[in-house]
């Protein structure tokens, strides 16, 4: 991905941009003109009701939508300076760069330490990595998720025997060897009971100033907790953005004011 990084008029820079994007699911427009700048090492929430486009927007960031067939997607969404929808853009390299994870926690049948290893060796040519250095960067990511000295040796205990807040801060750890500038966050704390939902805040605040994050997020509270900036979504339509207490608190919209009130969705 190219270092140039693109700024707003007000000098800030800009970790995601997109402009006029649109898709559709066969027949049916899920986003609609979609113009964004999340601005980078930041925390971002994308709010709406269910439907609203949220998660598809999310995806684009990464292209995963392109799993589902009869996708079409106009317009540009760019990261770095770099429209991602470029033909010559890498699925592999993006991939690398902004990493995703998922509702529910998804690790792998093998070991912390396997999990953790397993897309730098993936990813790594054969050979360019030696075995104290995948070590290190292993140690180092489990220390980033506070994983590190709370579930025994890691090269014992497998990913799915952990608690699921665990398993959820492993599946975390599992992208940051591979150095990605963004990563993306689809409802991270959905299937977590309350003392798991607070650790994984309380990660995700610990992350903001290394990483862009854009969460997805249904959960009102939870977006004024940990975000610095909230996304409005309705519709397939970006109705509002702006500093979470503007969002919340001094919304410009009536639609948002509405929604974050609680009168639907």
């Amino acid at each position: 991905m190219p270092e140039a990084t693109p700024r707003n008029a007000d000098g800030r820079t800009v970790g995601i941009e997109t402009r006029g994007l649109n898709l559709w699911y066969g027949s049916f427009q899920a986003l609609r003109s979609v113009n964004a700048r999340l601005r980078p090492r930041i925390i971002t929430a994308l709010i709406g009701p269910s439907g609203c486009g949220k998660t598809t927007l999310l995806r684009c960031f990464n292209r995963m939508n392109e799993r589902f067939r009869n996708v079409r997607t106009e317009g540009e969404a760019r990261v770095g300076g770099k429209n991602i929808y470029d033909p010559d853009v890498s699925l592999i390299e993006l991939r690398k760069h902004v990493g995703m994870v998922f509702q529910r926690p998804n690790p792998l049948p093998l070991s912390v330490y396997d999990n953790v290893a397993f897309g730098l060796r993936i990813h790594t040519p054969r050979g360019a990595l030696s075995k104290a250095g995948e070590a290190l960067a292993v140690e180092k990511a489990l220390e980033e998720v506070s994983l590190r000295g709370a579930i025994g040796d890691p090269r014992r205990v497998r990913g799915t025997s952990l608690q699921l807040e665990q398993q959820q801060k492993l599946c975390i750890a599992r992208l940051l060897p591979l150095k990605p500038e963004i990563l993306l966050m689809d409802e991270p704390c959905s299937a977590l009971d309350a003392e798991g939902t607070e650790k994984i805040e309380d990660l995700l605040r610990g992350l903001r100033e290394r990483y862009t994050i854009v969460i997805v997020t249904h959960n009102m509270a939870q977006a004024r907790r940990v975000s610095d900036e909230t996304v409005f979504m309705l519709h397939g339509e970006l109705v509002e953005h702006a500093a979470t207490p503007a969002v919340f608190l001094t919304p410009k919209d009536k639609r948002t004011e509405e929604y974050v009130e609680g009168r639907y969705g």
